[in-house]
C-alpha cells in the first residue's frame, strides 16, 4: 500500500506570539478532548521501500525478493509463484506487494487482498497488518473495521510495529476497539521501542501530557528526539520548542534554532516562520534580518501569515526586503546573477 504519512494525535505547537520583547514558542500541547472525542488520525500505510521483506519474510538471502528489489518484478513474481502455491506465507506476501503496486503488472487491490489473506492465514504478521488496512479502508474487500482490529492485533501480537500503532489509534478512536488511552499508550510504547518514528512521537506527545501513562516530561521529549533524528517533521518542530522552552531538556536555544532550520529546509511554513522569528531577533542565531524576511516570505507564499513577525521586520530596508523577496522566488536554488552581455 502507498504510505502515507501518518496523522499525528495534535498538529505541531502553536505559531509563535511575540510578548513585548520575548518571543512565546509555546509548547506542545495534547488536548485530552481530541484523543478521547476526536476522529482516529490517518493510519499509516507500509510503502513497498519500507517493506523490510528481506528478512522480515525471508530471513535470508532469497533470489525472489533480490529481483524485486532491483526492480525486476515479473521475474520476482515468477519465481515466487511456485512457492506460493505450496503455501509459502513469505511468497504469498511479495505476490500481493506486487499486485497491491502495481509493480509490472496492472495494480488489481482484490487480487492482492486474496494473497493477503492466504498468508495472514499461513502466519504472516506483515499480511496480517496489510490486510487490515485493505479492510480499513475497503479496498478489494468489503469495509471491515472490527476486522482490521482483528487483523492488526494478530500482527501486533507477533511484534510488529506498524500494526501495534494502527491498533493504538484505534484504541483512541474507541469505536471498533475498546476505548483504552493506556492500552494505546502500551501499544505506542512498543511500536516507538520498534523503531517507529510516528509511535515514538505520538507516543512522546502522550508523555508529555500523562494521556494514558504518567507523565514524564524527560522521557517525552527523549521519544519526540528519536522521532525527529527520523525525519519526521512534526517531531523536529516540537523537539525544537521543547529546547527553545526547556521542557522535559536542558534550554538549548542555538539547538532549537538548528531543529527549525532543518524543518524550514524542508518546506514547513510552522519552522519557516519560527525560524524567521529567531533570526529577526537573533535569539540563539546572529540577526539577520534580510534571511528572516526570506523565510518569512516562504511560509507566507504557503498560506501562514504572522502579524506579529511582520513588527519585527518592520523596520527592513527596501532594498534588502526586495533581495529577500528575490530569494524567496528562487527559493531553494540562489536566484541568477546578471550575465554581462558580450560586446
Amino acid at each position: 500500500m502507498k504510505r502515507l504519512l501518518a496523522a499525528l494525535l495534535l498538529s505541531a505547537a502553536p505559531a509563535l506570539a511575540l510578548a513585548q520583547d520575548e518571543i512565546d514558542i509555546g509548547t506542545p500541547r495534547i488536548d485530552n478532548s481530541v484523543i478521547l472525542d476526536g476522529e482516529l488520525p490517518t493510519p499509516m500505510d507500509a510503502a513497498p521501500d519500507a517493506l523490510d521483506i528481506s528478512k522480515e519474510i525471508f530471513g535470508r538471502v532469497d533470489e525472489a525478493y533480490g529481483a524485486y528489489q532491483r526492480g525486476f518484478f515479473l521475474t520476482a513474481l515468477a519465481m515466487a509463484l511456485p512457492r506460493a502455491e505450496n503455501a509459502d506465507p513469505a511468497a504469498q506476501t511479495l505476490i500481493a506487494e506486487i499486485y497491491a503496486n502495481g509493480l509490472g503488472v496492472p495494480a488489481n487491490v482484490a487480487t492482492a487482498s486474496s494473497w493477503y489473506a492466504l498468508a495472514a492465514k499461513n502466519g504472516d504478521r506483515m499480511a496480517s497488518f496489510e490486510l487490515g488496512l485493505l479492510y480499513l479502508h475497503g479496498l478489494g474487500v468489503p469495509e471491515n473495521r472490527e476486522r482490521a482490529r482483528e487483523l492488526f492485533k494478530q500482527s501486533a501480537d507477533k511484534g510488529y510495529p506498524a500494526a501495534q500503532y494502527n491498533l493504538a489509534l484505534l484504541h483512541i478512536e474507541g469505536a471498533s476497539a475498546a476505548p483504552s488511552l493506556s492500552e494505546a499508550a502500551r501499544l505506542m510504547k512498543l511500536a516507538a521501542d520498534g523503531g517507529l518514528a510516528e509511535a515514538q512521537y505520538d507516543y512522546g506527545t502522550m508523555l508529555l501530557q500523562g494521556a494514558g501513562v504518567p507523565p514524564n516530561s524527560s522521557e517525552g521529549a527523549k521519544q519526540i528526539a528519536l522521532a525527529a533524528e527520523q525525519g519526521l517533521i512534526e517531531a523536529q518542530i516540537d523537539y525544537a520548542t521543547l529546547l527553545y522552552v526547556g521542557e522535559g531538556v536542558e534550554r538549548d536555544l542555538t539547538a532549537a534554532v538548528g531543529w527549525y532550520q532543518r524543518a524550514a529546509n524542508a518546506g514547513n511554513p510552522v519552522a519557516q516562520n519560527r525560524y524567521a522569528k529567531l533570526l529577526a531577533v537573533g535569539e540563539g542565531v546572529t540577526l539577520d534580518l534580510t534571511e528572516a524576511a526570506m523565510w518569512r516570505s516562504l511560509a507566507r507564499r504557503q498560506g501562514l501569515s504572522d502579524p506579529q513577525l511582520d513588527k519585527l521586520l518592520v523596520g527592513i530596508p527596501a532594498k534588502d526586503l526586495a533581495t529577500a523577496e528575490e530569494r524567496a522566488r528562487f527559493w531553494p536554488s540562489k536566484p541568477p546573477t546578471a550575465v554581462a552581455s558580450a560586446s
